[in-house]
């Protein structure tokens, strides 16, 4: 049967839809609880760009899915070149910050999960942006204290933080690169000294000025609208600055990044920016280091699924609502079944509880990892799901005597996800960001700046206690990056995969994964299957899919039901027979190469 599954794909059918409008009653608590949940599930601006029909790719040697066909063309040439996972993932990086820089670049960071087959050894490498030393816990209060608004938070010099990603690749090159660190660069130069063709995607996302940032600053708008007219799909788009900043980094290494000229003048952008100056130093870039971690790792039937640990929530969330799925065995349903929906959304509503609750940088507060993965803890969890109804907003569980006050960040769908194998077996499942769509929209010699320090949470404290996810100097702030990857009972490599999507990203990376796991999808036909998501408010499914005839029936168990585009971005590699399986999210302009 699974053999049978393989050549198969099932295709749905979307639209592009403008942002969902909605007028709602306000006489009444309840009704503005009602109200500030559907807000927020409706402000997340990366917008819907179609849905291409893509069919499973198959490869027997090697193989790289990311989110642009620029990009996997690049990877795919390190590849050919005998080059390793790392070193595809980096080429991959490079060419993304040019061809899709609303949602990743070298300006931002990125988790990384490493397999090295020969070892059977899984590292994971934090390249997280770090607050500034000068950053302190109210730099997002207004006058009176109180939160500044979110798009105020973003736009500016005020929200960025230390770009980790080319120092976490630095550190993965040195130990798994096979390739000389110049060649990487080689590809994403030419196509910046010679300009690419810029995408639908691209065209919109710059036209609806869902970051205001990008018109308002001169450096960014001068280049998305040259002669004051928005760029256009079929266009060339040059990048001679980015160009000299690839060739410095390939001959002077990170330094030059991170200490050398380059630093000097993302500092310069940083601090002289014309709205909302801040505070990164010098200082902040030359200190900057990549934090290797151990995965966080469970359970699932035969598997073990493992992935980032925290600062990241998605490794614990995504590890949790399998593990407290496990006793419902989903496979007896549908994978858009009624009830496997409502069961997924129960599980992650205790998720998004805990994560909202517990996970922030271990390096600064008491997270209780291996408490909230335990499995008396999970079970215990599990046993609040009830198949019948929705359990209505989900509270933490006590683990310990940890007492934190719930988060109130928002994070943004801006986001990449790269997926590899190698001719060796080395596997990369990284997943990088500059937060919102344009990052803070400061933009330094052809790159944009992420604004990650607004993923902390805009208020220190609630209800008299600290947020875990408060605002410090040097601290990285909570991401719900969920790089993956599952193996086989016997410790060999069964899936990569991972997703951009904000929060949702967690909802999108285990949706995928029971899909291929329980339900014996290729990986192509678990990532095209109609999305939902509940972040513990809302049931959201996806607009213009056939999951949204569950709406009523889930009503009737009680869910509060919204209808909407959800933008995933899923990559994944499922390894199975010797043969590579690799599927791209239709929804967005990703590409599968293999060999």
């Amino acid at each position: 049967m699974l053999s049978i599954l393989k050549q198969g794909v099932i295709v749905v059918s979307l639209m592009a839809v403008a942002p969902l409008s909605l007028a709602l009653p306000t006489n009444s608590a309840q009704e503005n609880n009602k109200k500030n949940s559907i807000v927020r599930e409706t402000r997340e601006p990366e917008a819907a760009t179609g849905f291409n029909r893509k069919q499973v790719v198959t490869g027997e040697e090697y193989m790289v899915a990311a989110a642009n066909p620029y990009a996997s063309a690049a990877g795919f040439n390190m590849l050919q070149q005998g080059g390793s996972a790392i070193d595809a993932a980096i080429a991959v990086q490079l060419v993304l910050t040019l061809v899709e820089p609303q949602s990743s670049g070298i300006g931002g960071g990125a988790f990384i999960l490493h397999w090295n087959e020969k070892k059977q050894l899984l590292e994971t490498f934090d390249g997280r942006e770090t607050a500034p030393k000068a950053a302190t816990s109210e730099m997002f209060l207004d006058d009176n204290k109180k939160p500044v608004r979110w798009i105020d938070a973003v736009v500016g010099g005020r929200s960025v933080g230390v770009p980790g990603v080319l120092h976490a690749f630095k550190t993965v090159h040195d130990k798994y690169g096979k390739l000389p660190w110049a060649v990487l660069f080689e590809d994403a130069i030419k196509l910046a000294d010679q300009g690419f063709i810029v995408s639908p995607r691209l065209e919109k996302l710059v036209g609806m000025k869902f970051n205001p940032g990008i018109s308002q600053l001169p450096t960014i708008a001068n280049y998305f609208f040259p002669n004051g007219q928005a760029i256009k799909a079929g266009e060339k788009l040059v990048n001679k600055d980015l160009a000299r900043v690839y060739r410095s980094i390939a001959t002077d290494g990170v330094d030059a990044f991170y200490k050398g000229w380059i630093a000097k003048d993302i500092v310069n952008a940083v601090q002289n920016a014309s709205i909302e100056p801040g505070k990164l130093s010098l200082e902040d870039m030359a200190n900057y280091h990549t934090r290797q971690r151990d995965p966080v790792c469970g359970p699932y039937k035969k598997y073990n699924v493992c992935g980032m640990a925290p600062p990241s929530s998605g490794g614990v969330a995504v590890v949790q609502m399998l593990a407290q799925l496990e006793r419902f065995n989903i496979g007896q349903y549908g994978p858009s079944d009624l009830e496997t929906v409502h069961l997924f959304t129960q599980s992650s509503r205790l998720a998004f509880a805990d994560r909202n609750r517990y996970i922030a940088d271990s390096d600064f507060v008491t997270v209780p990892t291996d408490g909230l993965l335990s499995s008396s803890y999970l079970n215990q969890r599990s046993q609040l799901i009830n198949l019948k109804t929705d359990m209505g907003k989900a509270q933490a569980g006590q683990v310990g005597q940890i007492a934190y006050a719930d988060d109130n960040a928002f994070e943004l769908p801006s986001t990449s996800h790269i997926s590899i194998v190698d001719s060796e077996g080395n596997a990369i499942s990284m997943t990088t960001s500059v937060e919102m769509a344009f990052g803070s929209a400061v933009m330094v010699n052809g790159f944009i700046l992420n604004n990650q320090l607004t993923d902390f949470s805009l208020a220190p404290k609630r209800n008299g206690h600290d947020v875990a996810n408060r605002v410090e100097p040097f601290k990285r702030p909570r991401s719900s990056m969920a790089p993956m990857m599952v193996f086989n009972d016997d410790g060999s490599l069964k899936l990569v995969v991972g997703s951009p999507g904000g929060s949702r990203i967690i909802n999108y990376v285990a949706q995928t994964m029971l899909a291929v796991l329980d339900h014996n999808l290729n990986p192509q036909q678990a990532i095209n299957l109609p999305k939902v998501t509940n972040r513990n408010n809302v049931t959201t499914l996806e607009k213009g899919t056939s999951i949204t005839g569950l709406k009523s029936a889930l009503e009737a168990k009680g869910h509060q039901v919204i209808i909407r585009d959800l933008n995933s971005g899923v990559h994944a590699i499922e390894i199975e027979n010797g043969m590579l399986f690799g599927g791209a999210d239709p929804r967005r302009e990703g590409q599968v190469l293999a060999k």
